[in-house]
């Protein structure tokens, strides 16, 4: 989409909005890979839809008073962006990490509204969190930090108003702490948030729902292309949530797991992680320690080092934002790599993107790939809503069902181009439900 109305929008924004690099970077990629249907443009131009989808609805800033262990007062930021309720609640996740800000929650809330559009469901983007640290700190003061930062957020959520749900140092623990209070403030059980635990309203399959998802995505890429996952190798960055549920289903799919990362290095091994080291990984609380785990079974640990310099057929990056430079997708290319799917949010840089799509790489982004875990919460809010359960295989095979759906959703256009694909469902969708609700 290169219109003279596309362009004047994007440059408009980067002069508002200057120094916030991660959201112009999600706002430069959408306009830059996404084509819009002719029987919308002139009322595209003429309403200055782009520019209304772009920009947020809101951003609520908030401060976070705490206090620790030894008694003293600590202070955090907190945000909930809420980007657009277009097609149903605002929905997306609470991130507590020292890297949290205002504009890498505003590129992940635009992220999450189009992801939500891209699975055909109602539902609307938003994004939220903090810059408080879990790091170091005890299950008290991580208590006692949620429910201070639900004590600011109650008043802006609601189950048909804003569902968060869990995103890095969110689990299950977590949400119980910011379910708990937002229940006693408001004297309501409501299906307020998602990522429960079983026991009061969760949903079985949400922990491995992302992770999952992003191999149901794979298999079905793989099979229309007439191949599939049996043997292939994969090589897979990060170690918390995602990567570790994406290595266990691809191992379960017939693949070979050769890496997983974290900010200190790289596990590697040409045998392929198997079953029984990934359960061992998955049962260590938060972040296993992967050096010790490498030198535990005779693994290869490579200090300071990413997974795209290792040979593979596949790679999956799920760690962080722009985490796969332009520089590792030309290792990954001369290696042979054949396809890549996005894992975490917007983990490939824009050189990496160029570089996939020039090499005629294989390449689907986030929003379509990652979008197990939205919905896997979408079923839990209707689980929610009915007071009703369902059990963990009903909602693998729903999950798999949804991930296929997003996959031909992204080639609907005919264009054989995950990204520009992606891009455009979405797009099409947000544009006439804009218009058709007026200024």
């Amino acid at each position: 989409m290169r219109s003279k109305y596309a362009k004047q929008v994007v440059e408009k924004l980067k002069h508002n909005y200057e120094g916030e690099q991660e959201y112009l970077q999600a706002i430069e990629e959408l306009v830059d890979y996404s084509q819009l249907e002719r029987s919308l443009n002139e009322r595209f131009v003429g309403d200055n839809v782009l520019e209304r989808l772009l920009l947020p609805d809101r951003v609520i800033s908030f401060k976070v008073p705490w206090v620790d262990d030894d008694g003293n007062v600590q202070v955090n930021q907190g945000w909930r962006v809420q980007h657009s309720n277009l097609i149903g609640p605002y929905k997306g996740g609470l991130r507590f990490h020292p890297t949290v800000t205002e504009s890498v929650l505003k590129f992940l809330a635009l992220e999450q509204t189009f992801k939500n559009a891209l699975t055909g469901l109602s539902i609307g983007g938003a994004k939220g969190g903090s810059n408080f640290d879990p790091k170091g700190k005890s299950e008290r003061e991580i208590m006692r930090f949620c429910q201070a930062f639900m004590d600011e957020l109650f008043r802006h959520i609601g189950p048909n108003t804003d569902v968060p749900a869990g995103d890095i140092n969110v689990g299950t623990r977590e949400i119980g702490f910011l379910f708990g209070r937002f229940r006693r403030l408001q004297n309501q059980f409501t299906g307020v948030i998602t990522g429960k635990d079983t026991e009061f309203g969760g949903s079985p399959a949400r922990i491995e729902s992302t992770g999952y998802g992003v191999l149901f995505f794979a298999e079905r890429a793989l099979q229309t292309q007439g191949s599939s996952l049996q043997d292939k190798t994969i090589c897979i960055s990060g170690a918390g949530n995602v990567a570790l549920h994406a290595a266990q289903k691809a191992i379960a799919l017939g693949a070979k797991v050769l890496t997983l990362s974290n900010s200190k290095g790289c596990l590697h091994t040409d045998k392929g992680l198997n079953e029984s080291q990934l359960e061992q990984l998955l049962q260590a609380q938060h972040s296993p320690n992967l050096e010790a785990f490498a030198n535990e079974h005779n693994l290869n640990w490579q200090q300071d080092k990413k997974p795209w310099q290792i040979a593979c057929d596949i790679a999956i990056p799920c760690a962080t934002q722009n985490e796969l430079t332009g520089d590792d997708a030309i290792q990954l290319i001369e290696n042979k790599v054949q396809w890549i799917f996005e894992g975490a949010n917007m983990p490939c840089d824009a050189e990496a993107i160029k570089c996939f799509r020039e090499s005629r790489v294989t390449f689907a982004p986030a929003k379509a790939v990652n979008a197990g875990g939205v919905a896997v919460s979408l079923f839990e809010m209707g689980q929610n809503a009915s007071f009703s359960s369902h059990s963990f295989e009903e909602l693998e095979q729903r999950l798999k069902e949804t991930m296929y759906e997003i996959h031909d959703n992204c080639l609907s256009d005919g264009s054989n181009d995950y990204l520009q694909g992606a891009n455009s469902f979405a797009f099409n969708r947000l544009v006439q439900a804009r218009i058709l609700q007026g200024i």
